[in-house]
């Protein structure tokens, strides 16, 4: 259990310093300002800088890319190959919310930064939680999120100032990254919170899915949690070693047709429009792997 309160603390302390350091993730310095004179194995926390690929990470770091820019070189870093489909389904004009599956935790959130802020001159604001408000060379767009409920008034008059804002909204329904489910890699139920800001702020919606899959080490921690019934989100905690795992890969990034604001109508409830949407995007992947 150890490990998993190094690599919660890790998380929380993803803060990159001036691109002139030697270090930008210093598990070293993390450890010792949490705890002190306390003496922790110096082998365990040699592995964990493996684990996490402190050096690798902090290569890319280093170079000081911020915003969109960190998104689309993000990719090139780790040799990312990306098919873009669909891009010319969205007009130039116009607010839309663009609504995704989360099946990797990474490099898709970045996938989808980079191609909708390049589009609008970086004219985006993210809904996030997680690793997304952790890494702070995208800080400028990102609003964050209480994926547990118990939403403060703060927190949701930025979720309101994001979606009535002229910028455009990119979001991650589940909330977590996918898991497998009956079997399947698929997005846990929607939540219906991008329906409801949606149609008040007179949004269109666009249907976002991205290809790929982590490893099957991620979804077997997942599946002891749940056995365990532990509260930590110990799957979570593989993010970096599952990013770094994205190397050489190839993926598939498919935009849909905005789908009307006035769409959602009563005769749903949100959560129910919300799952709606949530088809929409995986018929996304089927008209791909027929064209493919």
């Amino acid at each position: 259990m150890i490990i998993f309160v190094f690599l919660t603390l890790i998380v929380d302390h993803f803060v990159p310093m001036p691109v002139n350091e030697t270090v930008i993730l210093d598990l070293d310095a993390i450890v010792e300002n949490r705890f002190g004179d306390k003496k922790i194995p110096k082998p365990l926390v040699r592995w964990l800088k493996k684990f996490i690929h402190q050096d690798h990470m902090n290569g890319y770091l280093k170079q000081g890319w911020l915003g969109v820019e960190f998104a689309e070189q993000a990719l090139v870093y780790y040799d990312v190959h990306l098919t873009v489909k669909g891009l010319e389904n969205i007009p130039d004009d116009g607010r839309y919310t663009f609504a995704g599956n989360h099946p990797l935790g990474g490099i898709d959130a970045l996938s989808v930064i980079g191609q909708v802020g390049r589009k609008f001159d970086g004219n985006i604001v993210i809904p996030a939680n997680d690793l997304l408000m952790a890494i702070k060379p995208i800080a400028e767009y990102t609003v964050p999120v209480n994926k547990l409920g118990g939403q403060s008034a703060d927190l949701v008059g930025k979720i309101n100032d994001a979606f009535n804002s002229d910028r455009q909204v990119i979001i991650f329904p589940a909330g977590l990254c996918s898991r497998k489910i009956d079997g399947v890699v698929q997005d846990l139920p929607w939540k219906k919170t991008f329906i409801t800001k949606s149609r008040m702020s007179h949004r269109d919606v666009v249907p976002v899915w991205f290809s790929g899959e982590n490893s099957k080490r991620f979804y077997r921690i997942d599946k002891l949690r749940n056995l365990l019934k532990l509260k930590l989100n110990i799957a979570m905690l593989t993010l970096p070693d599952e990013l770094y795992k994205t190397q050489h890969k190839s993926y598939t990034l498919v935009f849909g047709k905005p789908i009307p604001w006035q769409t959602f109508t009563d005769e749903k409830r949100d959560a129910e429009w919300a799952a709606w949407v949530r088809e929409k995007v995986y018929e996304l992947k089927n008209t791909e792997m027929h064209e493919s």
